[in-house]
């Protein structure tokens, strides 16, 4: 099942998307239809707090309820929001290796080319790959980053002013469900609600700057809009194996960068066993599986401009398209 989160007479609908990925199904207007309002469906969160439930319920309302044509709209005439508009919890990863060794010579070619260095740059191009460090082979590694900044699909992504260097990330990642904590790998599955694209839009000047600090990334990743999630949750039985995905960036309908799902350093299942040691997992937090290799303008030395639009797909679950627009000055908006 493919579930949706979208803007409608001024409310946020939860849907479920169905006619190749067309159409927007009105679970809470369904429900209403049938008699016994759910409120399981008036929003992504309620619906995952009891997701079994909230799946079996969303199937018999869609086979009841499927072909009333005035319960489902246009997704191309629609405001698409993320969908998880606000995660309870929202961590990113690094488990691609080639993304993590490449990253920080990224930073270093950007600062040469900064500092009009040429012979470094040219040093740095021309030096072969770093060994992965050891630690991101001991434990999955992971930040977190601020949830409330989250933006959808189609929508434009304001460049924050402090920065002159913006990024996009090539991610998928997964909501999940069923509260619990210290959850062994095994079992961790369970804990899976869906999958989605994340682009964690990046601005590479400000977090160079922070990376020094050795505490983590603040202001390079968290800025209005720029945590953006989508189209859709699709759950797992459509995805089969998710460590098998297709992966390609695109901007301006030029292909960037293609990459595969497989080669993580740890699985969503084994994150979600690191994650619980002794510390409470909630349904509706998002997990981010992190940069796929090559997937990034850091790893290729190729940045954003603006106005460039951004598409990431990932097999099985879909395209995440924005744009970015840069802010001239602090005054405007």
């Amino acid at each position: 099942m493919k579930l949706a989160t979208y803007r409608s007479e001024g409310l946020n609908k939860v849907a479920l998307v169905h006619a190749g990925e067309t159409r927007l199904f009105d679970l809470a207007a369904a429900s209403e239809r049938a008699g016994r309002p759910n409120p399981a469906f008036n929003s992504m969160l309620d619906f995952v707090d009891d997701a079994e439930a909230s799946l079996d319920a969303a199937s018999d309302l869609f086979r009841r309820y499927g072909e009333d044509k005035d319960l489902s709209s246009d997704v191309a005439a629609t405001e698409l929001l993320a969908p998880l508009p606000e995660p309870r919890q929202m961590r990113d990863g690094m488990s691609f290796p080639v993304h993590i060794v490449q990253g920080p010579i990224g930073h270093l070619k950007l600062q040469a080319r900064k500092a009009g260095n040429a012979a470094e740059l040219a040093r740095l191009q021309a030096a072969p790959l770093p060994e992965l460090p050891e630690v991101y082979r001991k434990q999955p590694i992971y930040y977190i980053t601020n949830r409330f900044s989250v933006g959808g699909p189609n929508t434009t992504v304001r460049w924050p002013r402090y920065s002159q260097v913006m990024d996009y990330e090539l991610e998928f990642g997964i909501v999940t469900k069923n509260k619990g904590a210290n959850i062994a790998a095994s079992t961790a599955r369970n804990h899976i609600f869906g999958f989605t694209i994340f682009n964690d839009f990046s601005a590479r000047d400000a977090q160079r700057v922070e990376m020094e600090g050795r505490l983590g990334p603040a202001k390079g990743k968290s800025f209005d809009g720029g945590n953006v999630l989508g189209p859709w949750i699709v759950t797992p039985d459509e995805i089969g194996d998710p460590y098998k995905l297709a992966m390609e960036a695109r901007v301006n309908g030029e292909t960037r960068s293609r990459g595969t799902s497989e080669g993580m350093l740890f699985s969503f299942e084994e994150i979600i066993a690191h994650v619980t040691r002794d510390e409470t997992l909630m349904p509706g937090e998002f997990i981010g599986s992190g940069t796929v290799g090559n997937g990034c303008g850091l790893e290729l030395g190729w940045y954003l401009e603006d106005s460039d639009t951004i598409e990431l797909e990932v097999e099985k679950i879909g395209v995440l398209r924005n744009r970015v627009v840069r802010q001239t000055s602090f005054g405007k908006k």
